[in-house]
């Protein structure tokens, strides 16, 4: 059985490009679960896959990441990534879809939990909204803040790779940086009626294809307002993803022992071990 990806909401599960892409775990809720029902769950997970890779938002209530944490801890294992990711739901539910994708691949637990990192860099993932007022996860500034009280003022707003924020419309400030590769769209409507990501940012960005999504519960909380429609670009051919994570160079995790790339371990955090000084 490939790695298990698992999510803490169903609204994190896009549907798969292709039969081979296996679901992801719907991890169920502190609210309907007791501590004993999680330590089962995963216990079980562990057991039919062997590996753990759980994407946690950064947006989630306390009691949930505390219930991740406390399952990790009880059970002493190593066997469990709990993966903080900063995207937007949106963009996290196409990282986590990326993450299915490659669990079928030849890569071991520790490559699959760390390419998340990677992978969150090649994603562009933002929102039409049509307030910034109360929007604190990027920089708002002052003249934009108070055109949020203007009716029908619109904002692009692009959360990562890097941020950036363009009025809409006369004196706005354009189109938000795009991607420079072959990416495919995928936005969610919120209380906003525009179809301004489908008319005219799907062409500006050149992307091969544009899918429509419910959106995310936890959408209106992340951009504070429901007034918006997420969007999200990535890249959904599996081979390149492949060939991404395949090309950077692999390491061995110091404390855990499992193989990585980048600077850190997706199981337990260690960074990786800087090489030692040849002795002259």
């Amino acid at each position: 059985m490939p790695t298990a990806i698992a999510v803490t909401s169903p609204d994190l599960v896009l549907p798969a490009a292709d039969r081979h892409t296996p679901p992801a775990v719907v991890l169920q809720s502190p609210e309907e679960t007791p501590l004993e029902g999680s330590l089962a769950e995963m216990t079980g997970l562990i057991e039919r896959h062997g590996y753990v890779v759980v994407a946690v938002s950064s947006a989630l209530p306390a009691a949930v990441t505390r219930r991740l944490h406390t399952v990790r801890a009880i059970l002493e294992s190593d066997r469990i990534a709990l993966l903080e990711v900063e995207l937007p739901p949106l963009g996290l539910a196409l990282l986590v879809r990326q993450l299915r994708q490659l669990s079928v691949c030849d890569f071991s637990p520790g490559v699959l939990a760390a390419a998340a990192r990677l992978l969150t860099h090649y994603i562009h993932a933002g929102a039409l909204l049509g307030s910034v007022a109360r929007l604190d996860r990027i920089p708002v500034g002052l003249k934009a803040h108070a055109r949020s009280f203007l009716r029908g003022t619109q904002f692009a707003v692009l959360a990562n790779p890097r941020p950036h924020l363009a009025k809409l419309g006369p004196g706005g400030a354009g189109m938000p940086p795009g991607p420079e590769f072959t990416t495919q769209l995928t936005f969610a409507r919120g209380q906003l009626t525009s179809e301004w990501v489908a008319a005219e940012l799907a062409p500006a960005w050149q992307v091969q294809g544009v899918l429509e999504a419910p959106l995310p519960a936890d959408s209106a909380a992340w951009w504070a307002t429901s007034r918006l429609v997420e969007f999200a670009a990535a890249i959904p051919d599996v081979s390149v993803l492949y060939q991404l994570v395949a090309s950077v160079r692999r390491a061995r995790c110091h404390w855990c022992g499992l193989e990585l790339i980048g600077d850190r371990c997706g199981f337990c955090a260690a960074p990786v071990a800087p090489p030692v000084a040849a002795v002259p």
